[in-house]
């Protein structure tokens, strides 16, 4: 059982403040690697929490690699993200605050390993078509036009 399955047993549904990570990948051509969840919740950038005894360097690889099957470094941290605006409710009826960590990372080779069971697909989109996430990223930042 997951050290946030524990925590939810305690708390319920209540607001949880929860360190998390997430990678900006782009493709030669710029585009933005994004994962469709298989719950229904839409697109997303590859993320997830922190394990406990985890670095957040390791997390943003671990997760990269289980939910696009995608082998990675880490290039850059691009920004660390939070406040209200960070708030999600899962269709569980579970409430995070998030504060995620944004990484830029680089594929380095592709794993025969399967993807978790929260990846319905994946796919790199370019800026001017790419679907509403559930998270606030500034799009300067996603797609590298920061000073």
């Amino acid at each position: 059982m997951s050290y946030i399955h524990r925590l939810r047993l305690l708390i319920g549904a209540e607001l949880l403040l929860y360190p998390s990570v997430a990678a900006v990948i782009r493709d030669a051509d710029g585009r933005l690697l994004l994962q469709e969840k298989r719950s229904g919740e839409g697109w997303s950038l590859p993320a997830g929490g922190i394990e406990p005894g985890e670095t957040p360097q390791d997390a943003v690889l671990r997760e990269v690699l289980e939910e696009t099957g995608f082998e990675a470094r880490v290039s850059a941290i691009l920004g660390v993200f939070g406040g209200k605006d960070f708030r999600y409710t899962y269709p569980s009826g579970d409430r995070v605050e998030y504060v995620v960590t944004l990484f830029l990372c680089e594929t380095t080779g592709r794993s025969s390993a399967p993807l978790d069971s929260e990846t319905k697909s994946i796919r790199y989109f370019a800026e001017d078509e790419m679907p509403p996430l559930a998270l606030p990223y500034p799009k300067d930042v996603l797609f590298g036009r920061t000073k």
